[in-house]
């Protein structure tokens, strides 16, 4: 595990305490869940654009398929 060094301004820093200690946690470990959050909707966003390039000019072929799943009723 690594350490890292945070500087907050002192009113944001007391918010964030507050709030660990209202849900029963270490600031810490809030920081942790926060991290979680963010690098997982990262990891989302590289997959949807990943997924929207590989659809790129292929626009006419999906409405087709739309098309044809809709007679297919």
């Amino acid at each position: 595990m690594s350490a890292l060094t945070l500087r907050l301004p002192n009113d944001k820093h007391a918010r964030l305490k507050s709030l660990a200690r209202r849900r029963g946690t270490s600031v810490n470990r809030l920081m942790e869940e926060m991290a979680t959050v963010v690098i997982t909707e990262a990891d989302a966003e590289a997959r949807f654009t990943i997924r929207a390039g590989r659809g790129r000019n292929k626009a006419a072929r999906g409405l087709a398929l739309l098309r044809k799943a809709s007679a297919t009723r």
